[in-house]
């Protein structure tokens, strides 16, 4: 057991072990703020393991067993969960945790923010990037472990709830509802979401399932921001190849949101984003590309997360070439420039855990991307973008793929054009055509 998995994210993660799936099953209060959850952990060790650990913040444990028998010892304390089973796992073995929980969750604060469950006005918001997935389930928190997920949620019957991959049953009783999801594909515990409100569900012509749940007042509003998304999915699909889930959701709170929020199968927007302004349409392509490069695709460690950043910037700038508006060349020089102006302190193949989620991150990825382009072509970038899909499709890849992918595809090892946008502060030129 290590005592973190990720050094951007210190005391989450154990990489002794990787999960296979995820059983939740919760109930919820809203008044009270109260969740109850029994939560089914299939794992495999991956290594001789006689003790291991499990996320959990701001949650009382009530009780815990390790393969159907109470372990030999635990101990909870600051979100960390360190467990001896009765007997020790062996390399291989696959085990089954069982943890009953309650509590008042809580977002979990962090260097970038809170991150987690988080109350609205009236409902729930769970954004779990990068770090609150323990702040509603015990999980190994690190991006790596992606597992099949089932989660079941029972709250009051006026409210609706979305949440990850697609709705197996909703079933009454009483004045309670309990809602039941399954997301088979494999899903980082970050990307794991509840949406809780008094929401309504319209569906999305398209040639891939979507819908958009939103406040049964703003149905009138769903044009605005997003009346293109049938036809930017469509475009995606075509430059990245196949939608990688059975559905797209979009998720549009009563509240206002500073920024929107990426979960797997779902988006989620606040109420401001019921515009049809560019600065809105941009981060809808944005948050759709996520479902490719960030979500189907997902970092191995956090210090890539240029990865998902710098390819989803980049889809904002293709789509806004392929809706006849102004080309991702134009973007690039636009931004390029912008670059110039602010300060070279930034590494983006390493930023550090302050600075992984700063502007410059996005932008300089998006720019790296867009040097790629210029050296090897637009058939072998976009045939590049298909591959890396393709290739990682529900697994983790690190820059070092992408590399290899590169010179795979184009012949061409770029390894000086990556040394410049990724290790050394200046920002670089772009190169000619």
């Amino acid at each position: 057991m290590t005592a973190s998995a990720d050094a951007y994210v210190p005391g989450h993660g154990d990489d002794g072990y990787e999960v296979r799936h995820y059983d939740l099953d919760l109930d919820y209060r809203l008044q009270s703020n109260r969740l109850s959850g029994h939560a089914t952990i299939t794992a495999v060790a991956l290594e001789f393991l006689g003790s291991f650990s499990l996320d959990l913040i701001g949650l009382e444990l009530t009780r815990i067993t390790v393969q159907g028998r109470a372990p030999a010892s635990y101990r909870h304390r600051d979100g960390r969960l360190v467990v001896r089973p009765a007997m020790p796992l062996e390399v291989g073995q696959e085990f089954t945790v069982v943890v009953s929980y309650r509590g008042n969750p809580r977002p979990v604060p962090g260097v970038w923010g809170e991150a987690g469950w988080e109350e609205l006005a009236d409902g729930v918001l769970v954004a779990g990037q990068p770090h609150g997935a323990p702040s509603w389930f015990p999980c190994n928190d690190r991006p790596s472990d992606k597992a099949s997920y089932r989660i079941s949620l029972s709250v009051p019957s006026e409210y609706h709830v979305a949440a990850n991959g697609s709705l197996l049953s909703r079933r009454r009783k009483a004045s309670t509802t309990t809602w039941v999801y399954d997301q088979p594909e494999p899903m980082a515990t970050y990307l794991a979401t509840v949406q809780v409100g008094r929401y309504v569900a319209r569906p999305i012509a398209g040639a891939v399932p979507m819908e958009i749940v939103l406040p049964s007042a703003r149905v009138h509003d769903i044009d605005r921001g997003f009346g293109r998304q049938a036809e930017m999915m469509d475009v995606f699909v075509e430059l990245f190849g196949p939608y990688p889930y059975p559905l797209y959701r979009v998720v549009v709170t009563d509240d206002e949101l500073e920024i929107p929020l990426e979960a797997q199968t779902m988006s989620i927007f606040g109420s401001n984003y019921l515009d049809d302004s560019w600065g809105v349409e941009r981060l809808v392509a944005h948050e759709l590309a996520h479902q490719w490069f960030g979500n189907c695709v997902t970092l191995r460690e956090w210090k890539d997360i240029w990865l998902h950043e710098g390819f989803a910037c980049y889809a904002e700038w293709l789509w806004s070439e392929h809706s006849d508006r102004r080309s991702a060349e134009a973007h690039a020089a636009e931004h390029w420039r912008r670059l110039g102006e602010l300060p070279q302190d930034l590494l983006l193949g390493d930023p550090g855990p302050d600075e992984m989620f700063d502007d410059r991150v996005y932008k300089r990825g998006a720019l790296l991307l867009h040097a790629v382009r210029l050296t090897i072509g637009d058939d072998r970038f976009f045939e590049l973008l298909r591959a890396w899909v393709a290739r990682h499709q529900h697994g983790s890849a690190s820059t070092d793929d992408l590399r290899a992918l590169i010179r795979e595809i184009s012949g061409e090892d770029l390894g000086e054009l990556f040394e410049s946008w990724l290790y050394h502060a200046d920002l670089p030129p772009l190169p000619d055509h």
